[in-house]
């Protein structure tokens, strides 16, 4: 059976059984959809009656929003690949807003929708039980295509899902309906959508019959964030935000607003009636609540969803599906391809590895240098371009001062760093003495790697991007941890104050402006064999990319 990059999975069982059904349906869809796949809920669908199949509204109960849940649970765990959306433009109760802007026939698509991806195969989870049946997937297709603009050319899967018949053979229990509201507020990062993501979002749309407000983190509320510098953009995160609800739920009236604070305009807006929280976001909620009864504003309905439980988390990692947890997972991965260096050789493959003081940039370096890789250590060589007798050497001493020879005639370091100490251009004089012969060093060791036959060389840099190194190597890995953690560990190596130490750091790029250059990104935050681990993944995944390079290796 080919692959296909969009599908849309039509579930055409009843809500009390869907639940047990969905994950080896899934399980199925996901060996035949490669990126997309959408989720259209038609409970009860009758494929074989021979009725001129119609889309219909399905009302919003209390088992729809468990089974929203239950689909992007088991999607994290069975087919994390695959961007998983429920479409929830069918679902509207018969007294909502929503159907107001329907038509007369009370059908919920007048005309077909369109999707930010157009499916190229329909699937169903029909349950078979005449193996004559023929015409099933045929009515699956015109229900699809009443609904949502496809493929022309669109395919169309019968999925046989294994399932346990015993656990499928449940009485069918009377459905409580879910209380809706007009207006309806929910904030997050929202940081790569993922399927906690998405159950929040589903199930703000399911309860928002006209309005669903959203607080998006930036700034301010970013900052105590695990790995903030591999948060996506403001506005990216804005971007993904608008397409996954335009699909979700088209009719609704989306507000997206940056949040700059815990509560944001939803201690403000009159208009608003709930507000979603999460188990770890009720105090939130409440306290939102606290802030408008002092706004002379009534009280929101706290809507508490359950976390989504990550069962392919790591020890470092929450046991709930998060953010952080992929952010993460990105650490040792290819960020932004490499640009074309041309006039490099190809061998050996130049790593140019930086990071802010306290980083742990060395021990990262240490470990590929145990891997194979030849470290080309740039603080030594920085400490031999001062050696008498170098052309730096004579120049230093020419630009500051011959005062800063110690008794052996070699250069007082400490001296010369006062001189050049909170004044910009005393520094950038030294340092255009200085860095250009350090680069000369380094491309020396480089030509001896090449001479040796060496495959990978690590240029440990601290000033890699300041200095303009990046023209000497293939890739750039930077190093990050929180400034926090950074101060504690420089005042506990070097013995200076809290306050020199994170002057030190702010004489420095940010991590974050580090990142913007970095192809790939490492952190030494946590315990060393988490970092050990971590840089083994980095080393496999440009091992392979060498290997690309030169298949002969391999």
């Amino acid at each position: 059976m080919s692959m296909f990059s969009t599908g849309i999975l039509v579930l055409t069982s009843p809500l009390h059984t869907l639940q047990l059904r969905i994950a080896p349906v899934l399980s199925s869809a996901a060996q035949l959809v490669e990126r997309t796949l959408y989720v259209h809920l038609h409970p009860g669908l009758n494929l074989v009656s021979g009725a001129q199949p119609r889309p219909v509204f399905i009302p919003p109960v209390v088992d729809l929003s468990a089974l929203i849940s239950r689909v992007y649970s088991n999607a994290a765990d069975v087919c994390g690949h695959l961007d998983v959306r429920v479409l929830l433009t069918n679902v509207c109760s018969p007294s909502s807003a929503c159907n107001e802007v329907q038509t007369a026939a009370n059908c919920p698509f007048p005309t077909p929708q369109c999707l930010s991806h157009s499916p190229a195969v329909v699937l169903t989870d029909f349950p078979l039980q005449d193996p004559g049946q023929s015409n099933q997937v045929t009515q699956c297709l015109k229900v699809t295509g009443h609904c949502y603009v496809c493929s022309p050319r669109l395919s169309s899967v019968l999925l046989h899902p294994q399932t346990k018949r015993k656990r499928l053979e449940q009485r069918e229990k009377k459905t409580q309906p879910l209380h809706t509201y007009s207006d309806v507020v929910v904030g997050g990062t929202f940081d790569r959508l993922h399927g906690a993501h998405k159950t929040l979002l589903n199930i703000s749309c399911l309860l928002a019959n006209r309005r669903l407000l959203i607080g998006v983190c930036d700034q301010a509320m970013l900052k105590k964030k695990v790995l903030k510098e591999l948060i996506e953009p403001y506005s990216l995160r804005v971007e993904r935000l608008q397409e996954f609800l335009q699909d979700v739920k088209p009719l609704i009236q989306v507000e997206i607003v940056p949040l700059e604070d815990p509560y944001g305009i939803s201690v403000a807006d009159p208009h608003l009636e709930c507000i979603v929280v999460s188990e770890e976001t009720k105090k939130g909620g409440e306290a939102v609540n606290k802030k408008r009864k002092e706004n002379g504003l009534s009280a929101l309905v706290l809507h508490e969803i359950q976390l989504l439980k990550d069962s392919h988390h790591s020890e470092t990692e929450e046991e709930k599906i998060s953010s952080s947890s992929l952010r993460s997972r990105l650490l040792g991965t290819l960020l932004s391809p490499p640009i074309d260096t041309p006039h490099l050789p190809a061998l050996p493959y130049v790593i140019g590895l930086t990071g802010g003081s306290g980083s742990g940039k060395s021990s990262i370096a240490r470990h590929l240098e145990a891997l194979g890789a030849i470290r080309i250590d740039c603080d030594q060589l920085g400490h031999e371009a001062y050696q008498p007798g170098t052309v730096a050497y004579h120049r230093v001493l020419e630009e500051f001062g011959s005062d800063l020879t110690n008794e052996d005639k070699t250069i007082n370091r400490r001296a010369l760093g006062r001189k050049v100490f909170g004044n910009k251009e005393r520094l950038k004089a030294l340092t255009d003495i200085v860095w250009p012969e350090i680069a000369l060093l380094v491309k020396d060791k480089i030509r001896q790697a090449k001479e040796d036959g060496k495959q990978v060389c690590v240029v440990d840099a601290a000033v890699l991007l300041e200095a303009g190194w990046t023209d000497m190597v293939h890739e750039v890995w930077v190093t990050i941890i929180p400034d926090e953690e950074a101060v504690t560990r420089i005042t506990e190596r070097d013995g200076v104050s809290s306050e020199d130490a994170l002057r030190r750091l702010q004489s420095q790029w940010s991590n974050a402006k580090q990142v913007e250059h970095a192809n790939v990104v490492l952190s030494t935050l946590w315990e060393p064999e988490v970092t050990r681990k971590q840089v083994l993944k980095a080393w496999n995944l440009l091992q392979k990319r060498i290997q690309l390079i030169h298949p002969l290796l391999s």
